[in-house]
């Protein structure tokens, strides 16, 4: 493959233009097309889309050049290149599989815990609208539950109880660090934001992205809530190697075009387990991927009529969801995090049909 400054020049030539011709033709500064030619400085999109209608190049295949010359420039002095080009390529390969898109793709057995929970979802539908005593108090339970199982998936070590009392009775616990109150109060506060936004029949966009990312940090981390990171992060003990951070913008543009395309098309579970993975996976923020993560998972599934699904924080269930992210991660393989997601689901609609 020739190199874009090459390519450039020798197209130019062609043409039978010389530099103050292009420049003039294309509105790019003669100054810059000489440093296009010679190597020392790249174009930019916008640059490259006007030499192409100018030289009557293909744009596609002049902007795969670019893209290529972009990567080799980030990584030319990196030692271990050759690993993030790996782990890179690997995640590329997912992100644009079809694999993770279309119904027809997913296996038998998520098919049929799909049609389980459909069918326990018109159950939980018929059994509505619940006196307003019982609702409040349904609410109360599987939401203090919600926030326990999230936080202790992070390592916060309020129990059960614990995170009852400093959530309903405002009680601090002795012992307990302020963070860990705050974590609870905090995670509480979002799963308001969050039923609020159903009510109200608010989609999820970047804003309530941020907000729910506020929420989850705020009086935690005043600098870094409701913002993308802005500096290099590695998930402990996970072979996933999180994108640099001047990759967020476009890689969170690009989450929420999958999101729009894919709300009318793909089954409601899916969907969220897809969005959950996706956010954790791209990792935008220095804290509080995880809950925001699965807040954005219950997001959806709450606006599509099925009940909050509480992924569990003891060590057996933590270890398989870890490994249901990285198989996807790592692996290319949604199947296991399909299921760990789609029985998170159907165990919630059983338990909120059993109380009622």
């Amino acid at each position: 493959m020739k190199a874009l400054a090459e390519l450039l020049k020798e197209a130019r030539k062609e043409k039978g233009l010389v530099v103050r011709n292009l420049a003039y033709q294309s509105g790019i500064d003669p100054a810059l097309i000489s440093k296009f030619e010679k190597g020392v400085r790249l174009p930019t999109e916008e640059n490259l889309k006007a030499l192409s209608e100018v030289m009557k190049i293909p744009f596609d295949g002049l902007r795969k050049i670019w893209l290529t010359e972009k990567v080799y420039q980030l990584l030319e002095l990196e030692a271990d290149a050759l690993e993030i080009l790996s782990l890179a390529e690997s995640r590329v390969e997912y992100l644009k599989s079809n694999q993770a898109l279309k119904m027809n793709d997913l296996s038998n057995p998520i098919k049929s815990k799909l049609i389980e929970i459909d069918g326990l979802k018109e159950k939980w539908a018929s059994k509505k609208p619940l006196n307003a005593l019982q609702l409040q108090k349904m609410m109360e339970f599987f939401h203090v539950a919600y926030t326990y199982e999230s936080n202790r998936i992070e390592g916060n070590t309020l129990s059960l109880q614990e995170t009852h009392l400093v959530v309903n009775e405002g009680i601090t616990i002795g012992g307990k660090s302020m963070r860990e109150h705050l974590e609870a109060i905090n995670h509480a506060e979002a799963i308001d934001y969050m039923e609020q936004l159903v009510d109200e029949k608010l989609d999820f966009s970047p804003r309530v992205l941020m907000e729910l990312h506020y929420l989850i940090l705020k009086g935690i981390d005043k600098d870094n809530a409701g913002r993308f990171r802005s500096v290099p992060v590695r998930i402990s003990g996970s072979e996933h190697l999180p994108p640099q951070p001047f990759l967020l913008d476009k890689m969170m543009e690009e989450y929420f075009v999958h999101y729009n395309a894919q709300k009318k098309i793909l089954h409601p579970v899916i969907l969220a387990a897809e969005m959950h993975e996706r956010l954790v996976s791209i990792h935008p923020f220095i804290d509080g991927n995880g809950r925001t993560s699965r807040l954005v998972m219950n997001l959806i599934l709450l606006k599509n009529g099925l009940s909050i699904a509480n992924l569990k924080g003891d060590v057996d269930s933590r270890l398989a969801y870890y490994r249901a992210l990285e198989a996807v991660q790592v692996d290319n393989n949604p199947e296991p995090f399909y299921h760990l997601v789609a029985d998170a689901v159907r165990d919630s609609l059983e338990r909120h049909l059993e109380l009622v």
